[in-house]
């Protein structure tokens, strides 16, 4: 389920790179109408525009559910717990006791009596 839900999330994303690389932005329309290009074109035909923009919509809707379902199935597997009880066993432990180092072994000099 995870790894349909990332592709299609995956796709989604591309789709949406490449429909929003190609569109033609709305300020582009207006310079035409002020001199710098035939003023047909700032009302010209929107029957493509309205397919891009409709698709990127649906593309970006896509993505946002997808989203949001990779985000709950990967909580669906975390442990919960509470701060305290994160905090609480490393507090409670008493530091252990330093180890004495052993000496090397010396040899016993022999008691003069």
């Amino acid at each position: 389920m995870h790894t349909i839900v990332l592709i299609i999330h995956v796709l989604a994303s591309l789709g949406l790179i490449g429909l929003i690389m190609i569109q033609q932005g709305k300020g582009a329309d207006m310079g035409a109408a002020f001199g710098s290009g035939a003023s047909s074109t700032v009302f010209g035909a929107h029957g493509a525009g309205n397919f891009i923009t409709r698709s990127t919509a649906i593309l970006a809707t896509v993505f946002f559910v997808t989203s949001l379902t990779l985000a709950y199935i990967s909580g669906q597997g975390a442990v919960r717990k509470s701060v305290t009880e994160m905090i609480a066993p490393a507090a409670s432990e008493q530091p252990a006791a330093p180890a004495v180092p052993n000496g090397p072994d010396l040899p016993v000099a022999p008691k003069a009596e």
